[in-house]
Order: C-alpha cells, then structure tokens, then sequence
C-alpha cells in the first residue's frame, strides 16, 4: 500500500483550510445580510426592478459570465431586499 508524501499530505491540509475559511466568510456575510434592517439599506428600487436585476443575474451565470460565488452573494442580496406585502 503506497504511503501519501508529506507534500501531498501538506497540500491537502492547506486546501481544506481553506475550504474552511471560505466557508466562515460565506456565513458571516449572510449572518450580516440577515442582521441588516431593510429600512436602513437605502435601497429605492421597486420589486419590479429587483426582479429583473435577478433575472439578469439568472442569464449572465447561465452564460458563464458570473461564478457561482458571485451569483450566490448577488442573488441573496437582491432577495434579501424585495419587500414582503
């Protein structure tokens, strides 16, 4: 059975850190997102208009112009902001 170098092995821990720490910042800007009152965002724009920036977000991922990190942060953020009547 062939043993894992500790260059592999070093690699490995490093990828998962970061793995970690990406997952930590994902969750702490949602946590920021959540916390956020919407009075206080400033945002002027209708529903209607938050809608077609979504469906806009929707097309560039779909195209490849936009990571899915980005679409993910933009696409909450957009329907974090849309009033419930």
């Amino acid at each position: 059975m062939a043993r894992s170098s500790f260059g592999k092995l070093s690699r490995d821990k490093a990828k998962k850190e970061k793995a970690q720490a990406k997952r930590e910042r994902r969750l702490a800007a949602a946590e920021e997102v959540v916390d956020e009152p919407v009075a206080d965002r400033g945002d002027s724009r209708s529903t209607e208009e938050l809608l077609r920036e979504i469906e806009e977000l929707h097309r560039l991922y779909d195209e490849g112009a936009l990571g899915l990190d980005d679409f993910e942060e933009r696409k909450a953020d957009l329907l974090g902001r849309l009033s419930v009547d």
